[in-house]
């Protein structure tokens, strides 16, 4: 099947490859080798004439044995092209997603069919059989309605709509409960489950759907999902696609001849994988290491006769599901328009901000809808509306409670120019949406150090709002500490993002990023300095808001730390802009504060590949770091289209090079490559000139040794530069913590974070499969005689656990993170440490010290304005 031409360059390159460093592996491996090699160049001319899962076939290999020897064959970056890394790219996401779906689906129909129903069904509709029409039907549905067909959610939704459709037309002797039961419901209602000949397919799935939603109900109950989710995306979706596909025979049931004769027109189309092999559970398509049958175990415990807990790990589905049901709870009591209380904040303005936003939310709204649709497909304009709705519930809330904090700070109501400001709100807005989109776009990877990113993922949410990188940036910190409730997952999420922006996004030609330095060094005389090296040794103050970043691009020395007035000023006197000529004014906030977060990005990136490079030579740390420094205060011009690592990578083989040191570029990429949430295309694209792009090195040689070769020259003489101080570096603010962390240092108690599934069915945050005895560990460096004390521990934590499932039971409000921990002795509030009774022991006295040192340390870290931090770190 490989044409004459792709054989001729294939054949090249494998020996070139056979005959390269390091080409061991190649030549123990040819016939893979050359499998790999025409791969790689079918895909580079454009002359892909096999399927994907042809080619795994005749060379005998899995998916993930393919691309893992693919990343050991591009040993020299120029093997495998950035065309490549991106069809292997969008094969890595829809093997994940098919993966992650069909054991799924497994698994949920032995929950729904009789393994062996009785004789009097007939073989035809054995549950073999059964299971072959269903994934055949669902593929061929995924393929014709989904244009995005990486998205986890939107394909499980569509999963249930096909399970739906079939167990409605299944005899009830095949189905266990309650699926038995709901099926005979419907046939006793009369509804059309053996249908007429004479009705249109269309009237006659309606009917089913509108007549009973029982087992679409029982489907989404089981599965945490959203019933008028999955309810939409079967009118909008799944009945038009068996309308057009013409599927459905007189009886009702698909014919599978059809079927398969259409998927097998659309894999050959696609020329990718043959999910229809999961059926069989080919060999092809089984992962090197099947991460779901990887168990958690406990300790053991001290009566070895005792069961070790085992505790399995979420699947992708469910984590997906746990993730949705979690933000619709926190979304339930907010509204789709503004509250009373912002209404007021409305009201107090000199310029009422009102019809202004409800105007800006309903045009997005619009634009918002057509852009989903057109990424995942026109029958799902609706879907996006309903995402949209969620991201506004969450613009008003953290809106809301931001107004609230900057009245707290500031002691003012007048909001006027905050909340009259169109990029702050579009801003807002579009991480509200964010958070959404990234909620339901959990990718189906199993790995948390490959991550995979969807066709909806950041930054296309930019692109939808025509929002600057640099402006979304802003509003990132402030919507986190306004919004206590998002998962672990979002936090890390918008950190995510917001690294993204710092190392490449906010250096796009025509970013605001590059005037506002410009207009920096006017105000500095042309000192070239964003920002000074004095500042990186000082500690990052994370108390600057949304507010602050702007409204307030030149700050008055008069001004005080808490930030400009968010008010439109009442009295010429009040405003910024008159300042006396003899004072000079102040850098940019935003722009002082982003190139503190760039240098500790930039510090941690660099530290963490000296680790791998150069942990033998501790002394050319410092040096890499202040040419690093020097090149992006000074040499800021250099980043425009650029990457963080791009600079960092040069900066690196600079110092070696000129100190002698022997380390290639071949060796720097192959470290770089295993570092986390890192692209190939970083080091294989690099822009040299006006829409010219080559490797790193060509960069490295044409361009950075160019502009900084003096500078790079005197580390190697008898007095080199000034060494740049290394960042500060704190604790994220975005983070939970991972680890134990001892409480109090008096004390030899430590607290782990809670790592187990939830299933949300069960109540908010309740865990599943785990109990008080597994949930935590204790260790006392004294004996304790009896289990007593283990057991009060256990009726303490279990009581503060039922309080906060009845808050979320009875409150309309999402409930609030614990601020500190509170141990009841005895039914007795001990949290100021100062009461105790008579028979305490001594490990309940220091139980009462240690709560009250916590106390303490609660009330300090609030005063310092960490209100955030400190709740993370429960």
């Amino acid at each position: 099947k490989v044409s004459e031409s792709v054989r001729e360059k294939a054949w090249k390159k494998y020996e070139s490859l056979s005959a390269a460093d390091g080409a061991l592996a190649c030549n123990k491996k040819k016939k893979e080798t050359w499998g790999v090699c025409i791969f790689i160049v079918a895909i580079d001319l454009d002359e892909v004439t096999f399927t994907f899962t042809e080619l795994l076939k005749s060379m005998n290999m899995s998916v993930c044995t393919f691309f893992q020897f693919l990343k050991e064959v591009d040993v020299n970056m120029d093997t495998v092209s950035t065309k490549v890394d991106s069809t292997v790219s969008r094969l890595k996401k829809k093997y994940d997603v098919l993966f992650a779906l069909y054991h799924k689906f497994e698994r949920t129909c032995g929950l729904i069919y009789l393994e062996q129903p009785s004789s009097e069904i007939s073989a035809e509709l054995s549950s073999v059989l059964v299971l072959k029409n269903y994934w055949i039907t669902f593929l061929l549905a995924k393929g014709k309605v989904l244009q995005v067909e990486d998205d986890l959610v939107i394909s499980f939704q569509l999963l249930l709509c096909v399970l739906d459709y079939f167990i409605k037309l299944s005899p009830p002797a095949m189905l266990k409960e309650p699926y038995k039961s709901s099926v005979s419901a419907v046939t006793v209602n009369g509804s059309a489950r053996t249908p007429r000949r004479g009705q249109s397919r269309s009237s006659r799935t309606a009917k089913q759907l509108d007549t009973d939603t029982r087992i679409i109900e029982i489907l989404c109950k089981e599965h945490d999902c959203n019933l008028d989710e999955v309810k939409n995306v079967y009118f909008t979706s799944f009945i038009p696609f068996l309308n057009s596909a013409g599927i459905v025979a007189s009886s009702g049931l698909p014919e599978v001849e059809v079927i398969l004769k259409q998927y097998d027109e659309l894999y050959l189309k696609n020329k990718d994988i043959d999910a229809r092999l999961f059926l069989n559970h080919d060999e092809t398509l089984q992962p090197a290491v099947i991460a779901c049958s990887q168990l958690e175990r406990t300790p053991l415990k001290n009566n070895p006769d005792e069961e070790i807990n085992i505790i399995l790990p979420q699947t992708p589905v469910r984590a997906a599901m746990n993730n949705i049901q979690q933000l619709i709870m926190i979304l339930n009591s907010a509204t789709d328009k503004p509250s009373d209380t912002l209404i007021m904040y409305f009201n107090n303005c000199t310029v009422n901000p009102k019809d202004s936003i409800l105007k800006r939310v309903e045009s997005f709204d619009h634009i918002f809808q057509k852009k989903f649709a057109e990424a995942v497909g026109q029958g799902w304009a609706e879907i996006g509306s309903q995402r949209y709705k969620l991201g506004v519930r969450l613009y008003y809330r953290v809106m809301e409670s931001m107004l609230k904090s900057e009245e707290e700070r500031l002691s003012v109501q007048n909001f006027s120019k905050l909340l009259n400001d169109n990029t702050f709100h579009t801003s807002l807005l579009a991480c509200a949406v964010e958070v959404v989109m990234a909620t339901y776009g959990r990718n189906a990877s199993q790995s948390d150090t490959t991550r995979t990113e969807t066709d909806l993922a950041f930054p296309w949410i930019l692109n939808v709002f025509d929002l600057k990188a640099f402006d979304f940036y802003k509003v990132i910190e402030s919507f986190i500490r306004a919004e206590p409730s998002l998962t672990r997952e979002m936090r890390k999420h918008l950190e995510h993002c917001e690294h993204q922006i710092m190392e490449s996004l906010a250096w796009q030609s025509g970013s605001p990023l590059f005037d506002l330095i410009k207009q920096s060094k006017e105000r500095e005389g042309q000192t070239d300095q964003p920002e000074p090296t004095s500042s990186l040794n000082t500690p990052l103050q994370h108390n600057h808001t949304a507010a602050d970043l702007y409204l307030s691009p030149v700050k008055s020395p008069k001004k005080k730390a808490s930030g400009p007035p968010l008010s439109a000023p009442s009295t010429p006197d009040a405003q910024p802009a008159l300042i006396p000529q003899t004072q000079k004014p102040q850098k940019s906030t935003s722009l002082s504060l982003f190139y503190k977060k760039v240098y500790l990005l930039a510090y941690r990136r660099l530290h963490t590949l000296f680790l791998h490079l150069l942990s033998e030579h501790p002394d050319l740390e410092p040096l890499i770091w202040t040419l690093f420094q020097h090149t992006l205060q000074n040499e800021y011009e250099l980043m425009r289209d650029r990457h963080l690592d791009q600079i960092m990578m040069c900066s690196m083989y600079g110092i070696c090079k000129v100190k002698n040191v022997d380390l290639r570029f071949k060796i720097i990429v192959s470290a770089y490559k295993e570092l986390c949430n890192t692209n190939q295309e970083t080091f294989k694209r690099v822009l040299i000139r006006e829409e010219q792009y080559d490797s790193i090195i060509v960069f490295y040689n044409l361009v950075f040794m160019q502009k900084l070769k003096t500078n790079i020259l005197q580390y190697a003489s008898s007095r080199p530069p000034t060494l740049s101080p290394i960042p500060h570096i704190p604790r994220s603010p975005y983070q939970f913590s991972n680890s134990p962390r001892r409480v109090s240092a008096g004390n030899n108690i430590y607290i782990s974070p809670l790592k187990s599934p939830y299933k949300f069915s069960d109540g908010f945050q309740s865990p599943t499969k785990m109990t008080p005895r597994s949930r935590f560990l204790v260790s006392i460096g004294e004996s304790f005689g009896t289990s007593e004390k283990f057991q009060k521990i256990n009726q303490m934590l279990c009581n503060s656990e039922s309080q906060l499932k009845r808050s979320a039971e009875v409150g309309a409000a999402a409930p609030k993170p614990l601020k500190r921990l509170r141990f009841d002795i005895e039914g007795q509030d001990e949290a100021d440490g100062s009461k105790h009774l008579p028979q305490e022991s001594k490990f309940q006295q220091k139980l009462a010290e240690m709560t009250s040192t916590r106390t303490r340390m609660q009330k300090q870290k609030l005063n310092d304005g960490n209100d955030t931090s400190a709740s993370e770190e429960k």
